[in-house]
């Protein structure tokens, strides 16, 4: 079986009409929230508007989506104290399994999986923070300081061993990258080499009338990209500043709210009925 990928696109302006720093943090929160309980495996921002400088807002989305994915024993070593952070705290906790709610090391156990970050060296190795009481050693690898590094248990006896992991060997969810693509939804799927795409709008399909169809694509497919709108306006007016037919560009355009009972759904709205969906539908999450 494929061992599929999940990418999300969400555009700049979904914090536009959001004018406090704590709100703006607050819906940030609430869009990381989904995308892992949903086991997104990448987040990526992009610039909806041409006409305007978004770089702001994009830096910010990006900023803290980030902050939100990383462990908590890590946040210090791997963020500077900005202004932007400054309501960091009330984002809800991921608690995904690189999460760990203890460091203890009689919780540990041989074969575990841990997030870490390079500290210093020693003559057994690189000494490495895991978020446990005494730092772990990584033997004779070189990595450079505050590198966050995915790690696997190999020793615990007098000290703790780890060896760098592939994310691939681990069964759990680990979290999602954030990127950002400053240029355009088009350059976007241009350079992104995406086995299938969904756009999400209300003038679309119905879910369940192209469920099959849709179906048969989603088992062949390895990276799959979900598209969203922005709050003011949806896929087909930012394509369409593009010159380009939304329909043209992506496989499927879907509308996961039908009879909607709002004028608008709201872009985190928009993303965690869209995922609850295909959650049931493929069962992705195996």
């Amino acid at each position: 079986m494929i061992r599929k990928t999940l990418a999300i696109a969400i555009p700049a302006s979904v914090i536009a009409d959001t004018p406090h720093l704590r709100e703006k943090t607050s819906k940030i929160g609430y869009i990381g929230r989904a995308a892992a309980i949903f086991r997104v495996n990448e987040i990526i921002v992009y610039a909806d508007n041409s006409k305007i400088n978004q770089t702001k807002d994009l830096d910010l989305i990006a900023l803290l989506l980030s902050y939100m994915e990383t462990p908590q024993y890590l946040r210090k070593r791997l963020f500077e104290l900005k202004p932007e952070l400054q309501y960091a705290g009330i984002m809800p906790p991921l608690r995904a399994p690189h999460h760990p709610l203890t460091g203890r090391i009689r919780d540990l156990k041989i074969g575990m999986f841990r997030e870490g970050v390079a500290s210093s060296k020693s003559k057994e190795g690189t000494l490495v923070d895991i978020g446990s009481e005494h730092p772990a050693v990584l033997p004779q690898v070189q990595v450079a300081f505050n590198t966050r590094l995915t790690l696997k248990i190999n020793k615990i006896n007098d000290h703790i061993e780890v060896q760098i992991a592939n994310k691939d060997e681990i069964p759990d969810y680990w979290g999602y990258n954030v990127s950002i693509e400053k240029k355009s939804l088009g350059a976007l799927l241009r350079i992104k080499d995406f086995d299938l795409t969904i756009g999400t709008s209300k003038f679309a399909d119905k879910f369940q009338d192209v469920a099959n169809a849709l179906t048969a694509r989603w088992k062949k497919a390895g990276r799959i990209l979900l598209l969203f709108g922005a709050p003011t306006r949806g896929l087909f007016e930012i394509f369409k500043d593009e010159n380009v037919n939304l329909k043209d560009t992506v496989d499927f355009v879907l509308n996961m709210v039908p009879n909607q009972g709002t004028e608008t759904v709201r872009t985190e709205e928009a993303l965690l009925a869209s995922l609850a969906i295909f959650n049931l539908q493929f069962d992705f999450l195996r």
